[in-house]
């Protein structure tokens, strides 16, 4: 128990550092190409730090762990909604930009309504066939064709070109130093790779060592994919939201969270199923309801206090929504 606690430290510690890298490296590519930081956080970021609940969801898959599979996403995207947009807007009021608010938080309200309806029954089993993990991966092209004629109109649009790397990305000293022997034309991929690597690492440490913790107090698989496991596997979104609200990068930290929902349902869930169809358990409707009442309630906080900005008060009412419900399951398992 000792050795798994100082591993989960370590998984954290690799977790800070390569948030630290990753978000470096996105905001400076975004400045250099000229593509905004949202769309940046909407594809780049959000699904490098969703690598590992693709890492975790295909493994159990192959295992037959389906209510890992689904406890790992539909979990994740609840912590992500309500906890990691929570602790960025207590840090930080964030300002939405206006395709945000309409386009990308209804593209995620959408993506977890088309999830629920492949998962109605009529009479039967429900399960996620190998049909509707296609249609998900169509979904999620269709997202990508959208980012990428975001990605062309910021183009056009001339954004400022800045240097490709200020000293805002290497904001500490260690990091100042690895950046000094590195060729600038290195650095941007340099911090891209690292940070992610170090997200995938630190990420598969923590969930390791907190099943291992977990499995010893006696918890169900479906309470460990719902809550260790999908806190676990959103660490790295925790980290590089948390590190961009600070560094006043409200895109990428809201653009992360918006974009790590639509890829985990869309291409992760809609991967596992075509790699094996996923029976569905209906004890998870409560947290998918959860999840469509947090895109709707996120939503409708664009239109409270300041418009398009999620306020401290709106984010800690996310937050406390997020502590009843984890409450509600500790509870109950």
């Amino acid at each position: 128990m000792l050795l798994a606690i100082v591993l989960l430290a370590l998984g954290v510690a690799a977790l800070l550092a390569g948030a630290e890298f990753f978000v470096g490296g996105a905001a400076a590519i975004a400045r250099r190409y000229r593509v905004s930081e949202l769309v940046i956080g909407l594809t780049i970021v959000s699904m490098g730090t969703s690598a590992p609940e693709l890492i975790v969801n295909t493994f159990a898959a192959f295992q037959g762990s389906t209510g890992l599979a689904f406890g790992n996403i539909i979990g994740s995207n609840n912590f992500n909604l309500l906890l990691i947009l929570g602790i960025s807007g207590l840090i930080t009021p964030l300002v939405v930009q206006k395709p945000t608010v309409w386009k990308e938080i209804p593209f995620s309200g959408a993506a977890a309504l088309l999830l629920a309806l492949l998962l109605v029954d009529f009479g039967h089993d429900p399960v996620l066939t190998r049909i509707d993990g296609l249609l998900l991966l169509l979904g999620f092209g269709l997202f990508l064709v959208y980012a990428w004629r975001s990605m062309k109109q910021d183009n056009a649009a001339e954004l400022p070109v800045a240097s490709p790397l200020e000293p805002e990305p290497a904001s500490n000293r260690w990091m100042d130093v690895a950046m000094g022997v590195i060729p600038k034309k290195l650095q941007e991929p340099f911090l891209l790779i690292s940070g992610l690597a170090l997200l995938v690492v630190g990420g598969r440490m923590v969930v390791d060592q907190a099943i291992v913790i977990a499995a010893n107090l006696g918890m169900s698989e479906r309470i460990i994919g719902l809550t260790i496991v999908a806190m676990g596997t959103s660490l790295p979104e925790l980290a590089t939201s948390v590190v961009a609200a600070i560094r006043g990068k409200a895109d990428i930290a809201v653009g992360n969270v918006i974009g790590s929902n639509i890829f985990n349902i869309l291409f992760v869930l809609g991967l596992t199923g075509v790699i094996i169809p996923l029976p569905y358990d209906r004890s998870f409707d409560r947290e998918m309801l959860l999840l469509g009442m947090g895109t709707v309630a996120v939503f409708l906080m664009m239109f409270t206090g300041k418009r398009h900005r999620l306020d401290r008060w709106e984010a800690a009412l996310l937050i406390l929504g997020y502590g009843l419900w984890t409450g509600l399951v500790t509870f109950q398992a």
